[in-house]
């Protein structure tokens, strides 16, 4: 595989050939030796593409969903390292490793209005997540159900069922948990195209870097300001998310604190 940075496209002129979308870019490092490693042993017993995407896909969704503070976005090795990650970083993981196993793969981004994350932020915005594609037998097949791990995806539900809740802390309360690489398959329970909550999509995308510096990202945002604002809310999206994980006293918004026993 060659490991030539790819173009960057525009959002909107998405060619749609595969072959676009196997090369390197500023965060998918493809050259880096721990990645080719960890891309060969998931998929070194895998016959087919579908199983080789299934299995790098499992690999990214049990790494734990996090929002760490970031001064830049985070190559895939980086992410590697750090063995979790928010949405961005999972996706560039997931992405990188699909690439090194020669399925093409891409991020498409979709903006949300905030109530999709209510609970982990204590104040709603619009938010943008990727959607990762990936072409298996012969079409694109999307999911975005690798952001959240089992363990995160299992106290969410159960959360949003005690709330009285149906969206929240990133999902939907009966949305899907698992893609089988045949179908999409949507946390929020709905594709993009179908669902009420979603306002504008922003095209595919080789990295979150690409999509951050077009000119329609840096149209409605100062990158510096937003990874600030990020970086305000990201120790209250910790806690949230470690609330929901073992349920220490509620400290998640959206839920009161439970009183000592």
């Amino acid at each position: 595989m060659s490991d030539v940075a790819a173009p960057s496209l525009p959002s909107r002129e998405v060619d749609d050939d595969p072959a676009l979308w196997l090369g390197s870019s500023a965060l998918l490092d493809l050259a880096d030796t721990r990645l080719r490693l960890r891309a060969r042993a998931l998929t070194q017993l895998c016959k087919t593409e579908r199983e080789k995407a299934l299995a790098i896909y499992a690999y990214v969704k049990r790494m734990p969903f996090s929002r760490p503070i970031k001064m830049h976005p985070r190559t895939a090795r980086d992410v590697l390292d750090m063995g979790k990650g928010d949405s961005p970083d999972k996706a560039t993981l997931l992405v990188a490793l699909l690439r090194l196993a020669r399925i093409p793969a891409r991020m498409r981004f979709v903006q949300y209005r905030g109530d999709i994350m209510r609970g982990l932020l204590p104040h709603l915005f619009a938010n943008w997540r990727p959607v990762v594609e990936a072409w298996i037998g012969g079409q694109w097949v999307a999911t975005d159900t690798y952001i959240f791990d089992a363990v995160y995806m299992a106290a969410a539900r159960q959360r949003l069922k005690d709330l009285g809740w149906v969206r929240g802390y990133g999902i939907d309360r009966d949305g899907q948990g698992i893609w089988n690489g045949l179908e999409g398959a949507w946390s929020l329970g709905l594709p993009p195209s179908q669902d009420p909550m979603a306002i504008q999509e922003h095209g595919c995308w080789h990295d979150p870097q690409g999509f951050q510096a077009s000119q329609e990202f840096r149209s409605r945002h100062r990158q510096f300001t937003r990874r600030m604002h990020w970086n305000v809310l990201a120790p209250w999206m910790e806690r949230a998310i470690r609330g929901l994980r073992d349920d220490d006293g509620g400290i998640s918004p959206g839920r009161p604190a439970r009183k000592p026993s």
